[in-house]
């Protein structure tokens, strides 16, 4: 497990270092191709609920237009929250992510930026928005503790700091998308209904967050794959 955790450690430096020469206009032009890419998707075109991460203001591909287009296209746009956890520190990581819904462009548009520059709703938000696992105040939600989910995702739109040809994906160390998805996957197991399943998964990257031919990324049986991937010069691999 050490090794591991030095493996990922590492590879996030390699790529943090190589991010810091990719221009803003670079990140721009493949940002609109990448957009571009997802809305042809069938998965993209067929769902009605979305999860879509907000992105930082460098070093990944912007969501803003599939966020906007979404909402104008009468979908369902669910984004993460981050709060701290009520279980003690050796029990549960000390803030995990749940994803709640916007309620219009107007709204996503007065997000407030977090300390990673994120537009995030506000705390006193959180009690009139939907959640797609229940009320995000508790680690485990009424929804999970009873096989019940208030809403499902269909299509989950995912960061990372890099990428293989495997569609394994490296993430800033947290945990949230992993930790957030093995809860989702419990609640479904709790579910008797046919029709919940787990949402397609996407991951959107810049050409210089994939690796090349070769290199895989560290992994453990506790990261989630992804069943497609998006690339900045519009290339589209899936499993």
């Amino acid at each position: 497990m050490a090794g591991l955790h030095t493996a990922k450690k590492e590879l996030r430096r390699h790529i943090r270092q190589t991010l810091s020469h990719v221009s803003e206009l670079s990140i721009q032009t493949q940002s609109h191709a990448a957009t571009e890419t997802l809305l042809s998707l069938p998965e993209y075109q067929s769902a009605k609920r979305i999860s879509v991460y907000l992105s930082m203001p460098k070093g990944e591909l912007s969501t803003r237009a599939i966020v906007t287009e979404a909402l104008q296209n009468g979908k369902e746009v669910y984004v993460p929250y981050i709060h701290k956890t009520t279980r003690p520190a050796d029990e549960s990581p000390a803030s995990v992510m749940d994803m709640v819904a916007l309620h219009s462009h107007e709204d996503f548009e007065a997000l407030q930026p977090d300390s990673w520059g994120i537009p995030t709703p506000g705390e006193n938000s959180i009690a009139h928005r939907k959640c797609c696992l229940g009320q995000p105040h508790f680690e485990q939600t009424s929804a999970e503790k009873s096989g019940e989910k208030s809403e499902n995702l269909e299509l989950v739109i995912m960061p990372g700091m890099a990428f293989d040809h495997r569609l394994d994906r490296l993430g800033h160390g947290k945990g949230y998308y992993d930790r957030f998805l093995s809860k989702y996957q419990r609640s479904l197991e709790k579910s008797s209904s046919p029709e919940n399943r787990m949402p397609f998964l996407v991951g959107l990257a810049l050409e210089e967050q994939i690796l090349p031919e070769g290199q895989e990324v560290p992994t453990d049986a506790s990261d989630w794959r992804l069943d497609a991937l998006i690339a900045g010069n519009k290339h589209v691999r899936r499993r």
